[in-house]
This record gives C-alpha cells, structure tokens and sequence, in this order.
C-alpha cells in the first residue's frame, strides 16, 4: 500500500511541477504592475484547472487507486485538495480582475462588468461559484446540518463546474501551446469517470442481480442485511472491504450508502451489518426479502494485504467492528496470534458478540471487551492498558477501525506504546 500512495502522490505532485514548468516556459519578465498580475493570473489559473482535474480523479474510484491507496485517504486528500481549488480559482479570478483592471485604466467595477461580457470567462466565473458553494455545503460546520441527500447533490455540481471552467481553459492564450495537451488529460478523466461511476455499476448490477435474502435483528438498532446474487466471487470482495449499497425502495434507492462487510462472501451472499438510530437505518431495518439492490465496489485498503507482521491486534470501536469481524474470521494465524479488543459503551452495545466469540474459541485467538464510556477516568486504549493487554505490542500489525475520535485517540495511544506507524492499518469514514 505504500508503493501506491507515494506513487499516486508522487504522480500528483509531478504533474503540478509538469503545470509550473508549461508556465515558467511562457513567463515574459517584466516589472509592469498589469504583467505582474497577468504573469500571477496564469499560474494560478492553470494550478485550478489541473486542481480540479486531480479532484476528479480521486473521486473517479478507479479500482488500483482505491485498493491501493484507501478510501478514507483519498477522501481526506480530496477535501483538502478541494480547499487549495477554491483559493487558486478566486486568486486567479482576483488577478486577472486587476491585471484588466490596470491594463485599460479602468475602475474594478467596469473591468467585472468587460469581462463578463466574454462568454467563455461568464461560465468559468459561474462553474467558479459553483463550486464554491461545494466548498460551503462541505464545511464541517455546515456538512453536520445538512442531509447526505442534499450534500451529495451538492457536490455533484462540481461535474457542471468543471464543464463551465473547461472552454475557458482551451480559450485561454497562455494555453494555446498545449491545448491538445490539456484536452487530453481532460478526455483521460472524463472516461475514467464515465467508466468506473456508470459502465462498471451498471454491468455490475446486470451480472449479480443482486437482492435482499434476509433482514435479521442482532440487538437494539442493528441489523444483519444478508444479500444473494449471482457470480459474486467475480466481485473479487475482502474481508474488510466496503461496497456503496443502494436499495431500490422508496426512499431509499437514490442514495448510495457504504457499508463494509461484515463476513467473507459466502455461497453467492454478501453480508452488511448495520448500526445507528439513523433514518437509513430505520428503513434498512424494514426491507424485505426480494428487495433489489444495486452495489459498487469493492472499495478500501483495509484488507489482509496489508499485513507485515505475524501477530495481529485488531481494535474496533462503535459500526467499525464490522470490517474487523471479517478479518477476525479470517486473517491468517495460528493459536496467539490474533487478538481482538472491542471497545463499546455498554454490554449492550456490544454488536455479533456470539460469532467474535465462537472464532475467538475456533481460531484460539485473544478477545476483549473494552467497556466503559468515553471521557471516564479510566481509558482502556491508553498505552499502559494497551501494553498490559497484548504482550510485545509493539510487533503486531494493527488493524484499527473505528469512529474518528476513538481511532485518532487509539492511534495516538498506540504510537506512544512504541507501534510504529508503519504497522497502524487503518480506515475512518464520517459524514
């Protein structure tokens, strides 16, 4: 997995120095306060564009990438991406206004209204506000307030964005030298995107056909959503592995939800296991045998693969016992070398308790509970407790799933305890 990230961020970063080294090769020096600005508004300008380009690409799910690099990754470098987009397209925008501005003597009043008169610079300022209202809509502040419905289709526009942006990009004289250039990264894009976001799901969906088996309850507010299909070895799913569900049932079957595995493929049936008071949930929980569903994937890094270790400590907090029950059954490993710590509020919170605790039994592999509420006196992920419960800690592999503010303190309590990060395989999804 490593190879994958620092090959997909050094192509990333490659390509901005590949951006930088196009514009350094038209750089006319000259002191002029309009030149200044018209030099700034070029790099700029041609920094968005390719900003947006590797945006899409990290969203287009390309198989290689998402397995290689993880899915949580990805979205955390797309969401940090997305905000040096922003600032790029509005200090283009703001350059190029003054660099008009200056150059014909005119008020930044006037140079706005000029400017937009031009067609191709109306649509790029429109796909610019477009997705500035996806900057908004993904706010941590604003995103808590706001359905998964509504930032989804939010966060769509930045299709229409793209498309605003792009005549303006190949209009662009600065541009000229290298438009087959440009359209070309553009074109590659654009099919990875149609490819694995619209052919793939829907041939998946025509070869699995693909519907609901069962619906059974594992305690208050959880549910088991045993799926059968056809041909599903070919899905190539793992154990810890997630796939983007779809029900088609009303209400339901326009929002694709990730949910990871909660056991290895079985017979031609998948199986989901979910937690939460939610409305999804609530609708989940009243699906019916027959029920069609849709299902793209699989996603996530958070499999066998990434194992270097013999021992493996697997800890799952809250839904993320999920992923980390499918890899509990079925990581390699003689007697000792798994062991799982499953941390929850309560007894009750406690979700597939009697499967952990028959292959804890069948695999004679180590199972704790961690109980207790968050924030006591008493941490049970704290390096000293961690240390006490595993033996020579610091030479397993850990597998750590789990919600973002449990996880990011196990992860730190690990690194105290001497784990080297490099043995920390993790995945973490929030809305």
């Amino acid at each position: 997995m490593r190879d994958a990230v620092v090959l997909v961020r050094g192509g990333m970063l490659g390509g901005a120095g590949v951006v930088t080294a196009l514009w350094a090769a038209q750089v006319r020096p000259s002191a002029r306060p309009d030149a200044l600005f018209a030099t700034a508004a070029h790099l700029t300008g041609l920094l968005a564009g390719y900003g947006v380009l590797v945006l899409l690409f990290l969203m287009a799910r390309v198989p290689a990438v998402e397995h290689g690099v993880g899915a949580d990754r990805l979205a955390r470098w797309h969401a940090a991406g997305g905000k040096h987009v922003l600032l790029l397209c509005f200090g283009h925008g703001l350059f190029a206004l003054l660099g008009y501005a200056v150059h014909e003597g005119v008020d930044v009043v006037s140079a706005v209204r000029d400017l937009l008169g031009y067609p191709a610079l109306a649509a790029a300022a429109a796909g610019t506000v477009l997705l500035a209202a996806v900057g908004v809509t993904s706010a941590r502040a604003v995103r808590r307030r706001v359905s998964h419905e509504t930032w989804r289709g939010v966060h769509l526009l930045v299709y229409l964005a793209a498309a605003l942006g792009f005549g303006h990009q190949l209009a662009g004289p600065d541009v000229a030298p290298v438009a087959w250039f440009w359209a070309l990264a553009h074109t590659a894009v654009a099919v990875l995107l149609v490819w694995y976001r619209a052919v793939v799901p829907v041939r998946q969906a025509l070869r699995h056909a693909l519907r609901v088996a069962e619906v059974r309850v594992e305690g208050p507010g959880v549910v088991s959503v045993t799926v059968s299909g056809e041909h599903l070895a070919e899905l190539r799913a793992e154990p810890g592995q997630f796939l983007r569900w779809r029900f088609l049932r009303r209400r339901l079957w326009h929002t694709a939800l990730p949910f990871s595995l909660s056991a290895p493929v079985r017979d031609d049936t998948l199986r989901i296991t979910v937690k939460g008071l939610g409305g999804h949930s609530r609708r989940i929980r009243r699906l019916r045998p027959g029920t069609r569903v849709l299902a793209t994937g699989p996603f996530g890094a958070l499999t066998a693969a990434r194992r270097t270790r013999a021992k493996v400590l697997l800890i799952a907090g809250g839904v993320g016992i999920t992923p980390i029950r499918a890899l509990f059954e079925t990581l390699p490993g003689g007697p000792g070398d798994l062991t799982l710590l499953y941390r929850a509020g309560a007894e009750e919170h406690l979700v597939l308790r009697a499967e952990l605790e028959a292959i804890a039994a069948e695999r004679q592999a180590g199972l704790h509970y961690l109980l207790g509420p968050s924030g006591a006196a008493y941490d049970p992920l704290a390096p000293q407790a961690l240390a006490a419960l595993v033996p020579d800690l610091a030479a397993h592999d850990v597998y750590l799933c789990g919600p973002p503010g449990m996880a990011g303190a196990a992860r730190a309590a690990l690194l105290r305890a001497g784990v080297p990060a490099g043995h920390i395989h993790s995945e973490c999804f929030a809305f």
